[in-house]
């Protein structure tokens, strides 16, 4: 009898993930945007040369107060500037910077969109505006705006990173592997690119090819029970059981998960170690007992003790029987566990 398959995983979750990595800049990085986000475009006619002085004046006081610490000051300092000159792109990247450096992702997403409307060919602009979105959960906005930052720099890491992780959060994997690809040619040596692109080649049916990117990069980056549980399941899709278990193992050792047993359980199911597959079911189940993949775990390795019993378990019957009723009442989109308890419910 054959284990259930395991659910995919929650691609929007890690998406995101791998999105809010570009968070993690700190002042020194502010300050850098603030040097560099660009000048006044053209301008117009209404706008004086004393009013444009007056709001540069505004940036470098907001400049200043951000070395010093103080961001409430920086972030008046940028709204008079932007209310002397509103065409002041400058001003609207700092104020979005700080914005973005506080979590108010919404507030920075306007202030950034209104610098990319002012200067479109503004890199910065153009990749944190699309980085906002993509933390704001509005995914399809955020790729359109990716699709510009990378039509302006196309060699750039992080936007082709996240525009991979964007496009595989919406199930789109054809689309992510040329960005998923291209990070990894930018930045051979990082391993969450390797993971990136593991996972939209793992999406893609294409497991040899996921398990070469995902093995480099378990020597990259700290293991981590995610990266093991992805390259786990492009195994187990091998047939590689063994290899299988021992990396869901190592997620076992790390974070002790019912998602990591519940692979441990298949693997040993499949290499025939039915006794090592119950008591791994059984651990998922003690650390979630909802965990339906482990139900339908517990269930298939019951039924499979009573037909090695010549049909003379019926406790075993009727455990396996319970747990994957249990599974259906979780989760009802189960045609092969609804298959099962048809087959063997009325025996």
């Amino acid at each position: 009898m054959n284990p259930p398959p395991h659910p995919l995983t929650d691609r929007r979750r890690t998406a995101r993930h791998l999105a809010a990595l570009a968070l993690t800049a700190g002042l020194a990085t502010l300050l850098a945007a603030c040097g560099s986000s660009g000048g006044t475009p053209g301008g117009t006619s209404s706008t004086t040369v004393e009013a444009k002085a007056a709001a540069e004046g505004h940036v470098a006081n907001a400049e200043n107060a951000v070395r010093e610490g103080d961001k409430a000051r920086a972030l008046e300092e940028f709204a008079r500037a932007i209310e002397v000159n509103p065409t002041l792109t400058e001003a609207h990247m700092g104020l979005a910077d700080l914005h973005r450096m506080e979590g108010d992702y919404g507030a920075a997403e306007k202030s950034y969109r209104r610098a990319a409307t002012l200067e479109p060919r503004n890199f910065d602009a153009q990749y944190y505006h699309g980085l906002m979105l993509h933390m704001l959960d509005r995914v399809t906005e955020a790729i359109q705006v990716y699709l510009r930052a990378v039509s302006i720099r196309p060699n750039d890491f992080q936007a082709n990173l996240n525009l991979a992780a964007a496009y595989y959060s919406l199930d789109e994997n054809a689309q992510a592997l040329p960005y998923a690809r291209k990070a990894v040619e930018v930045q051979p040596d990082s391993g969450q690119a390797r993971f990136n692109l593991g996972a939209v080649y793992q999406s893609l049916d294409r497991h040899e090819d996921a398990v070469r990117e995902l093995q480099q990069a378990t020597e990259l980056t700290e293991l981590n029970p995610e990266l093991l549980l992805t390259l786990a399941k492009s195994y187990g899709e091998l047939n590689r059981y063994t290899e299988m278990r021992n990396t869901a193992e190592q997620a076992v050792k790390i974070v002790p998960s019912a998602q990591a047993y519940e692979r441990v359980g298949f693997a040993e199911f499949r290499l025939q170690n039915y006794g090592n597959a119950m008591n791994a079911f059984d651990e998922a189940l003690r650390l979630d007992p909802d965990h339906y993949p482990a139900l339908n775990g517990v269930g298939v390795c019951s039924l499979n003790a009573w037909i090695l019993s010549d049909n003379r378990d019926n406790g075993a019957k009727q455990r396996g029987l319970d747990a994957l009723r249990r599974s259906l009442q979780i989760n009802r989109e189960q045609p092969r566990i609804l298959g099962l308890l048809t087959t063997y419910g009325g025996k």
